[in-house]
């Protein structure tokens, strides 16, 4: 029973939220209520059995609870014509609003460009979307940033009290507006889908659940501006790497690396999907701009899910790919991965070069990735000790046990 409740979670909690937030203007408050309403499963739905609409259920229990803390704050007075009338949970904030664009009136859609906000400092906006939106914890979204837990939950509070203060409305904005909101969803909606495609912590690899939300609402955004290639690009990225999900662990939870997946259990639907949408984006047309990070990030998956085997990859065509990427969005992980995709394509001795010159750097200090790297070009080269060291170095700073389990291995091999 304990599973359904977590299934739910993963599902509803976003819509159940951004319900709350639509119905009550206030954030907190949106989401004690919305974990009282899970708490409130776990001790009924082993009793009573698991309703038949469980985002249903849960958002009628956390609008009760908003309305009876409403209900004791008399200063909350006015927010209770608001809560109290009658709706159908099952479908909430789905139909399409006056005033936004296209008919959109999705909760959720109103919850990210709120959080994707101007006025709102670029990482502020990515996390407390990813927070309210996914029900991330901190500590998952400080591990994505790269940062400390106790700085992004200051983050986390400065960004909700500066769209209490600065009055920031909750809706999808105007045509006009929608352009400069763009980059910011984006960038939501891309580390919503990295945090689901490898969870930050626990046992499994995969949240399921937060890429097929992310892919849902870059469906979502795309039909809203469809001329916008970064878009499509966004959308193929995800769409090429969530096809691989089912290959990407084995029977034991442990990870498949990319070049020993059973490609026969790749989703050949998505790939072709994904492909599609990227020739789409990269189209000819007049005025044409070049092709933003999240089209040549698509790119780059496309090679490796077109390529029939391994050994068919075109690593040089992907090593070039990364270089472009690099000047679009310089990034010591951007940089890392263009260290793997050199040492695939001019050997691992040319990859060990960029990446002992991150090492040096210090600017991926901490990141489980750089001497898991490290590692395995060293281990191609021979270099058992050092690579042997640079595993357990890896296994120190991994918080994903199934990527833990596969370093594991990697070192009992080297053993």
């Amino acid at each position: 029973m304990a599973g359904a409740v977590t299934a739910a979670f993963r599902a509803e909690w976003g819509q159940v939220v951004a319900t709350l937030i639509r119905l009550t203007g206030d954030w907190d408050l949106a989401e004690e209520c919305a974990q009282d309403a899970f708490t409130a499963a776990l001790e009924r739905w082993p009793r009573d059995g698991v309703p038949s609409r469980p985002g249903a259920w849960l958002t009628t229990v956390a609008r009760n609870r908003a309305l009876d803390r409403v209900r004791r704050d008399a200063a909350g007075a006015r927010k209770l014509a608001r809560i109290a009338p009658p709706e159908d949970p099952a479908e909430p904030g789905e139909a399409g609003e006056a005033g936004e664009p296209g008919g959109f009136g999705d909760d959720r859609l109103r919850l990210m460009f709120t959080c994707c906000h101007p006025a709102l400092p670029l990482e502020a906006r990515v996390a407390l979307t990813l927070r309210t939106l996914a029900g991330l914890t901190t500590g998952e979204i400080a591990r994505a940033f790269l940062v400390g837990q106790e700085a992004m939950s200051k983050r986390l509070t400065r960004a909700k009290r500066k769209i209490r203060d600065a009055g920031i409305p909750y809706r999808v904005p105007p045509p006009d507006l929608l352009p400069e909101r763009l980059t910011a969803v984006l960038g939501v909606l891309y580390l919503l889908f990295n945090a689901g495609y490898t969870a930050g912590g626990g046992d499994g690899l995969q949240r399921r659940a937060l890429c097929g939300e992310a892919i849902r609402l870059a469906r979502l955004l795309t039909a809203l501006l469809p001329a916008e290639r970064e878009a499509r690009g966004l959308l193929a990225l995800m769409l090429l790497h969530d096809a691989r999900s089912a290959a990407r662990t084995d029977t034991a939870g442990v990870l498949v690396p990319l070049e020993h997946q059973d490609r026969s259990r790749w989703d050949a639907a998505e790939i072709a999907e994904g492909v599609a949408l990227l020739e789409d984006a990269l189209a000819p047309a007049p005025d044409r701009p070049p092709a933003g990070p999240y089209q040549v990030q698509a790119a780059i998956a496309a090679c490796h899910a077109t390529a029939p085997d391994a050994a068919a990859t075109d690593w040089p065509q992907i090593a070039v790919l990364y270089e472009r990427l690099e000047r679009l969005v310089p990034s010591p992980v951007v940089a890392l991965n263009r260290a793997v995709a050199v040492g695939m394509a001019r050997g691992p001795a040319a990859g060990l070069a960029l990446v002992d010159e991150l090492d040096r750097a210090g600017t991926l200090a901490g990141y489980h990735l750089l001497p898991a790297t490290r590692a395995d070009l060293l281990r191609r080269l021979g270099r058992r000790a050092e690579a042997a060291a640079a595993y357990r170095s890896a296994l120190e700073s991994a918080a994903n046990d199934a990527e833990r389990r596969y370093l594991a291995r990697r070192l009992g091999e080297l053993a």
